[in-house]
């Protein structure tokens, strides 16, 4: 499976931006699809996964109630609509996708595709 996302861009604080993660090839292989994102000088970090066969969500603690994943109609593509956005947010933001419908939180349990997507969040 080959991933890409994109939407992200500049933004002020309380703002909001919706990121899309598009994927092709062998989709049907799907367990769990994520976003995680990365900050400056930090780890790659878990933000919110999807298992792929119910649409079961699962969010870190630091956006849960402000962000959302969901899956698109042709079920080849996530997204994650990040309402009152904060400074904290600010990372590039990556989309993975494991086989296994088990949840991981950790990125090693991952692949991941193309360059992520930069979100900026000003105060």
């Amino acid at each position: 499976v080959q991933l890409q996302a994109s939407g992200g861009g500049l933004v002020q604080a309380g703002e909001s931006l919706k990121l899309s993660c598009a994927a092709s090839g062998r989709t049907d292989s799907l367990g769990t699809a994520a976003w995680f994102r990365q900050a400056p000088g930090k780890a790659r970090e878990f933000v919110a996964a999807i298992r792929w066969s119910d649409g079961s969500t699962y969010y870190s603690d630091s956006v849960k109630g402000r962000f959302t994943i969901s899956r698109g109609n042709s079920q080849n593509t996530v997204y994650l609509q990040m309402n009152s956005l904060e400074p904290e947010d600010t990372a590039v933001y990556y989309c993975g996708t494991r086989n296994s419908p088990v949840i991981h939180y950790v990125a090693r349990s991952y692949k991941f595709g193309g360059q992520g997507t930069l979100v900026t969040v000003s105060s």
